[in-house]
């Protein structure tokens, strides 16, 4: 039952039960779209966007005349080769949406193709792009120009003889006394068919006849939207490798929520940001540093992995991924120009539980300063390249590709650690369990039945299989101490000694002794229970993220999707008490329900000393099947399927055990032993003993 509990733990949390734990006081500024002027580090207060462009007076942004201008990439049709389709803008040379073409949204009336990116629209009518262009920093005159409020002009489409598409952008920076070129930019998108990379160069160049100190910030992905109807799994993942060449990952959590608040002194993304914007309204230097240290990625690094290079930046939910890779220079190992990467949440409507559905989580960074050489002379140009990922949380895709597995993508994948289960027991397990689904699914499609729902099935029945001798040494363990804890001679023990305890101790211990008991094997028999969790665990998080039930249908009339409610027919959304919102009679909580009730049932119980505790015993197999589907009743129907189908075997199997139980106290009533191999299979009885010796 502590197994179970912990298993569905984040279960409950995601029922609603804890989203107020760190519930906005007031509403998020967006601190990216500030425009600041940076001299010597010091960070001011976020002011309004046109103070930063009053603020420069040196330098001016030019694009294109008129009305910015949107450029589509690739395609959201299946047939066409591409994995998705980019809506680009010249509003900052950024991605408005990015688009699937083999993902829907599972809308069971009209589904859409999924989009994975999004814009953030702010309440004031701005919006925030994945990939913007945003500050562009002159260091040595310490301005800043904020790129994604020109509209950068653009060029048609490129198509290229391997079928990938190109779209480009420019910029120019001008002096704005002189109106002399100063600085040019080009920022270019290429999309190949058949891989989820996006390639992103931008080209910094020098026009100007004297040096000139630069940098600029990037917006990475934003707008990655809610995958599961009931929780947020909305993360933020950094990658880092160490000295040792080993691939860590950092991740800010968009909330944290119990139970892994209990084990994990990371505050929630949405926290942290809202302390930031309090230390930056008090203006308070040392708090303004400790609330940035939160936010930056990497920060919750183990104090042994704090000088690990960055490798990548990610958004995630629960089921997709946009990572975005600043790609090293030629002859680097790694990028030594990427800097500063920062996680945060934006909060549109600035409600005060930030949960209206509007809320999105994003990244970005800055690249250090570099020197540009005069025009005409080596050195004037800096090429900066990236890579985004834009894709499905798949471990076999990973796997299969050496760049990906080279870099630690797989880590981006969220399993389900506690206190007793760290990461370095459960991901290994985890990951082997959905390779064997995997091996499974394919095995029935072979023979002509592809479906997950009953590999779910025969994977519980094969644990419970492999894990039978364990759980049948606990079980007549238990049973053992159950019959002698409720035998009349005990209870004589405890009325007879109930005010002397330890006298009682004593007593109970030699009547353990004298019927050839340890007391200490109590413990031992609990021993098969520890050793199972981890891997009810493993399995619980594989079924839970596995891409592969998303969409994945087990029967064609009912449990349509593994990755939803299993939804035996819908209505009109009614709000009910403990449950919430409801569109939909789900069978399989009342099912797991029944076979949590059958559970109890076969369960040894001890005779409680008093009529209160009997009526606690009452109460507790009432509560329970009851409690469970409750909080489970708008789960993921691949989850309910694994625990109904997990209590259902572990009801046959608790009836096989008793009934072994029983069979073995009948033999011995009558003074027969176990048949053994050397008896032929035969039960023999027991020879007397003889009433004397012979010396």
């Amino acid at each position: 039952m502590v197994s179970f509990i912990v298993l569905s733990g984040r279960a409950i949390s995601g029922a609603g039960q804890f989203s107020n734990r760190y519930a906005a006081r007031d509403g998020c500024i967006m601190l990216q779209q500030t425009a600041v002027v940076e001299k010597s580090g010091d960070v001011k207060a976020p002011t309004e966007e046109k103070a930063g462009l009053e603020a420069v007076t040196t330098f001016r942004a030019y694009g294109a005349p008129g009305k910015s201008k949107s450029i589509m990439l690739g395609s959201t049709d299946p047939n066409s080769g591409f994995k998705f389709q980019l809506e680009l803008t010249s509003n900052g040379a950024a991605i408005a949406k990015a688009t699937f073409s083999e993902f829907d949204d599972l809308k069971y009336k009209n589904p859409q193709p999924l989009a994975i990116l999004s814009p953030v629209r702010l309440a004031n009518g701005s919006e925030i792009l994945s990939m913007a262009n945003t500050g562009f920093v002159f260091a040595q005159e310490g301005q800043q120009l904020p790129l994604d409020k020109i509209s950068w002009k653009s060029f048609d489409v490129e198509t290229a003889a391997d079928s990938s598409q190109a779209a480009r952008f420019e910029a120019v920076i001008k002096e704005q006394k002189s109106g002399e070129p100063v600085i040019k930019l080009i920022k270019t998108y290429r999309l190949a068919p058949g891989g989820y990379d996006l390639d992103c160069s931008i080209a910094v160049e020098n026009l100007s006849a004297a040096e000139q100190k630069v940098r600029f910030n990037l917006t990475g992905p934003v707008g990655i939207k809610k995958e599961d109807v009931r929780t947020d799994d909305r993360k933020v993942v950094g990658g880092f490798i160490t000295a040792k060449g080993e691939i860590v990952s950092s991740r800010k959590e968009l909330m944290i929520a119990f139970p892994m608040t209990f084990f994990s002194s990371n505050i929630g993304l949405k926290n942290a940001v809202l302390e930031y914007q309090r230390a930056l309204q008090t203006g308070n230097k040392a708090e303004i540093e400790k609330a940035k240290s939160d936010l930056q990625i990497g920060r919750n690094l183990p104090d042994n992995y704090k000088q690990s290079v960055f490798l990548w930046e990610a958004i995630t939910n629960k089921y997709f991924t946009a990572i975005l890779r600043p790609v090293p220079d030629e002859g680097k190992n790694y990028c030594d120009w990427a800097t500063d990467q920062r996680s945060w949440f934006y909060n549109p409507d600035s409600d005060s539980a930030g949960s209206s559905g509007d809320e999105a989580v994003g990244v970005d960074l800055k690249t250090t300063s570099i020197v540009l050489s005069p025009a005409g002379q080596a050195g004037n140009t800096k090429q900066y390249r990236f890579q985004l990922y834009l894709g499905p949380k798949d471990k076999r895709l990973f796997d299969k590709n050496e760049q990906y597995r080279k870099l630690g993508f797989y880590q981006t994948i969220d399993f389900m650690p506690c206190c007793c289960c760290p990461t370095a027991i459960i991901n290994p397990l985890a990951f082997g369990i959905l390779a064997v689904m995997e091996w499974m699914y394919k095995a029935l499609a072979y023979i002509g039945i592809p479906n997950y729902g009953i590999v779910i099935i025969i994977l519980v029945f094969l644990i419970r299989l492999a894990l039978h001798p364990l759980t049948k040494k606990s079980q007549v363990s238990m049973s053992k101490f159950s019959k002698l804890n409720n035998a009349p001679e005990m209870q004589e023990i405890k009325r007879k000694y109930a005010d002397n305890l330890a006298e009682q101790r004593k007593q109970v211990t030699q009547f353990y002794r004298d019927r050839g008991v340890s007391p200490a094997s109590q413990l031992t028999s609990m021993l098969p229970m520890m050793v199972q969790m981890p891997i009810w665990i493993a399995l619980y998080s594989a079924i839970y993220a596995s891409i592969a039930l998303r969409g994945a249908s087990f029967l064609p009339f009912w449990i349509t999707d593994l990755s939803a409610p299993d939804a035996l027919f819908r209505f009109s959304t009614v709000t009910v008490p403990l449950l919430g919102k409801l569109n939909s009679f789900n069978l399989l909580p009342i099912l797991m329900g029944v076979a949590f009730y059958l559970q109890q049932k076969m369960t040894p119980q001890q005779t409680a000393a008093n009529p209160q505790a009997a009526q606690q015993q009452k109460m507790m197999m009432i509560m329970f099947p009851l409690m469970f589907p409750l909080m489970l009743y708008n789960s993921p129907s691949g989850l309910n399927l694994y625990i109904m189908a997990s209590t259902f075997a572990g009801v046959v199997e608790q009836y096989v055990i008793r009934k072994h139980i029983r069979e073995k106290e009948e033999q011995e009533s009558v003074g027969l032993v176990a048949a053994t191999s050397k008896t032929g299979g035969k039960v023999k009885k027991k020879k007397p003993k003889p009433f004397y010796r012979n010396f």
